[in-house]
């Protein structure tokens, strides 16, 4: 696997811990302000995975 597909991997794997485990998000059914970031982390390490398959 490469650097950037192990950074998708990763991000997509925290968010998903993270909302699991969020008292707050489980409780709104609603992101919290952490679950949003990790969730924009996501989006760039895919739309880096994107430029990189492009090149």
């Amino acid at each position: 696997m490469s650097a950037v597909s192990d950074a998708l991997e990763d991000a997509r794997i925290q968010y998903e811990q993270h909302t699991r485990a969020c008292r707050q998000c489980r409780a709104d059914s609603a992101p919290c302000a952490v679950a949003k970031h990790l969730w924009r982390l996501f989006n760039k390490a895919r739309q880096n995975q994107l430029r990189s398959n492009e090149a």
